[in-house]
C-alpha cells in the first residue's frame, strides 16, 4: 500500500511527456488522443492491452508498455496521469510516490488541459448522460459552434467520444463515481460547470455509495460549484433532484412533463421511426421537436438539451433541426443487424429504471412485433441483490425474457448476490415468459430455435457480453431456424 504526496497533484508549468497509467480505458484512451493533438509527448501503461483501443493508441503514435511497473516511468515524464483503475497496491504506483513525479486523476486532467479556458455545459444524473451529453455536442456541432467534448459512448456523427473543437463550449458527461484511489470523491466535482443537466438521481454503484443519502450528498455538491450567473436545468419531476437543487446558488429551470415546470413537454407521438413532441415554455406553446429515437425517455433527455441550447442563443429552428438530425450512439438502442427479417438490439441498460424504459420504448417502436430480451447484469451493483425486486417490474414489455447468471463478486456473501434464477421465477409468477441460463452459450442454444419472423432480440448489457451479437447474427444468417426459412 501507497500514498501519493498531496504536494505533488498539481500539474508543472513545463510539460512535454506525459505518461498515462491505465491508458486503454475508453476515457483514458480518449484523453490520451485529445493531449497527442495538443502537441505533448504521450506514453502509457495497461495491463489489458488489445483492440480496439490498443489500435487506436498505436494508430496516433502512442507508445502503450504492457503491464506495470517501474520502467515504465523511464525517461521520467514531465506529468503521470493516474486512471481509475489503478489501485494503491500497483507496481507502478509505488513506482510513482517514488520517483516523485506530478501527478493528476483523469478528471483534474480533463479540466486542467481542456475545461478551465471553456464553458463547462456538464450533463450529470443516474440516467441518460450519454445520451443527453451527445445529443447537445451534436446539436452544437449542427449549430455551427465547434464545440470541444468527452463523452462515455461512441457518437456516430463523429464516430468518437471525443472531439477537439475550436469553439467557447466543453460538453462532459459528469460521471458520479469516484476518482482515483487517492481521491474518492466523485469524478464530476471536478468539472468547473458554468451550466449542467441533472436528468435523474436514484441509488446505483454500490460499490462506493452506501446508500441514496450518499448519492445525494455528491450530487449536491456538485450544485454548490456552480457559479451565481450559471444554470441547472433539472427534471423537477424527479423529487431526488428537487432535493439536490433546492439550495442551487444559480438559477434553476425545471424540465418535465408536469406544466409548472419552465419547460414541459406534451404530445408525445411515434410515427414511422420517428418521435414527436410539443414543447412549452414557461406555459407557452415555443416548439415542435422530433427525434430519431424511442421513447418518452429521449424526447426528456432531449427537451433538456434544447433549454441549454436556448439559454446559449441557438433558434428553435436550428434546435429542431440539430435534434432530428441526431445519428445515435453505439450502445445505446443500436441495432446492429438484421438477419432473415430479425432485428438485433443492442444497448447499455443495467440499472432496474433504465431496463424499464429501455424495454418500454422499444416495444412502443415495434409495436407489432415479439420483442425477446436477453439482459446480462454484469455491474457491481446489479450482481447484487440490492436491485433483486426492483427488476421484477422491469420486463413487462418483453414477450420472453433470457436473465444470464452473472459471474459472482468476490468477498460477497452469496445471500447478498443477484440470482438470474430467482429473477425468472419472480417474472413467471407475474405472468411472464423468463428462464434463466448460466452461459451465454446456453442462451443461444434456447435463442435460436424459437425465434420467429420479425422477432426484435434486445441485448442488453454493459459489457462485450461474450459477443453474443455477432454470434447470434452470424447463426440467423447461416444456420436460421426452421420459423425462418
Amino acid at each position: 500500500m501507497i500514498e501519493l504526496s498531496n504536494k505533488l497533484n498539481y500539474s508543472p508549468e513545463t510539460i512535454h511527456h506525459i505518461h498515462i497509467m491505465g491508458i486503454c480505458g475508453t476515457g483514458m484512451a480518449a484523453l490520451a488522443g485529445m493531449l497527442k493533438a495538443s502537441g505533448y509527448n504521450i506514453t502509457g501503461s495497461d495491463k489489458a492491452v488489445y483492440p480496439p483501443m490498443s489500435l487506436f493508441l498505436e494508430g496516433i503514435g502512442i507508445q502503450i508498455h504492457e503491464g506495470y511497473g517501474e520502467q515504465n516511468l523511464i525517461p521520467k515524464p514531465d506529468l503521470v496521469i493516474v486512471g481509475n483503475v489503478i489501485t494503491r497496491k500497483n507496481p507502478e504506483a509505488h513506482a510513482l510516490a517514488e520517483a516523485k513525479i506530478p501527478y493528476l486523476s483523469f478528471p483534474q486532467a480533463l479540466a486542467h488541459f481542456f475545461i478551465q479556458s471553456r464553458t463547462s455545459l456538464v450533463v450529470t444524473g443516474t440516467h441518460g448522460k450519454t445520451t443527453t451529453s451527445s445529443l447537445l455536442a451534436s446539436c452544437l456541432n449542427r449549430a455551427k459552434l465547434d464545440p470541444t467534448f468527452m463523452i462515455g459512448g461512441i457518437v456516430r456523427e463523429f464516430d468518437s467520444n471525443f472531439r477537439l473543437g475550436k469553439g467557447a463550449h466543453f460538453v462532459s458527461e459528469g460521471d458520479e463515481y469516484d476518482t482515483a484511489f487517492f481521491d474518492k470523491e466523485s469524478k464530476f466535482l471536478h468539472y468547473r460547470p458554468d451550466i449542467a443537466i441533472i436528468t435523474s438521481v436514484e441509488f446505483d454503484h454500490a460499490d462506493i455509495f452506501a446508500d441514496l443519502d450518499a448519492i445525494k450528498r455528491s450530487f449536491k455538491k456538485f450544485v454548490s460549484l456552480l457559479p451565481k450567473n450559471g444554470l441547472i436545468i433539472a427534471h423537477l419531476d424527479d423529487p431526488n433532484v428537487v432535493e439536490v437543487v433546492e439550495n442551487a446558488p444559480c438559477e434553476v429551470q425545471g424540465y418535465g412533463q408536469d406544466t409548472s415546470h419552465d419547460w414541459s413537454l406534451y404530445n408525445v407521438r411515434a410515427e414511422g421511426g420517428i418521435t414527436h413532441f410539443n414543447v412549452k415554455h414557461k406555459g407557452r406553446e415555443w416548439a415542435k421537436l422530433a427525434v430519431r429515437m424511442p421513447g418518452s425517455h429521449n424526447c426528456l433527455n432531449s427537451l433538456a438539451v434544447a433549454a441549454v441550447l436556448h439559454r446559449i442563443g441557438v433558434t428553435p429552428e436550428i434546435i429542431n433541426k440539430g435534434l432530428f438530425e441526431f445519428g445515435g450512439i453505439k450502445r445505446r438502442q443500436e441495432i446492429r443487424g438484421i438477419e432473415n427479417t430479425v432485428t438485433v438490439i443492442d444497448d447499455f441498460a443495467h440499472h432496474p429504471t433504465a431496463v424499464r424504459e429501455t424495454l418500454k420504448a422499444l416495444k412502443d417502436a415495434y409495436a407489432e412485433q415479439r420483442l425477446i430480451t436477453v439482459f446480462e447484469p454484469r455491474t457491481n451493483s446489479s450482481r447484487r441483490a440490492i436491485f433483486q425486486q426492483d427488476y421484477v417490474n422491469c420486463f413487462d414489455a418483453s414477450t420472453l425474457t433470457f436473465i444470464r447468471e452473472p459471474v459472482p463478486l468476490d468477498n460477497i456473501a452469496s445471500s447478498d448476490l443477484f440470482s438470474a434464477k430467482q429473477l425468472a421465477m419472480d417474472l413467471q409468477q407475474r405472468g411472464l415468459q423468463a428462464e434463466s441460463c448460466p452461459d451465454t452459450d446456453t442462451i443461444l442454444v434456447k435463442l435460436l430455435p424459437i425465434l420467429k419472423k420479425n422477432d426484435v432480440v434486445a441485448i442488453l448489457s454493459n459489457g462485450g457480453f461474450d459477443n453474443i451479437h455477432t454470434r447470434l447474427l452470424d447463426s440467423l444468417r447461416h444456420s436460421p431456424p426452421p420459423d425462418l426459412l
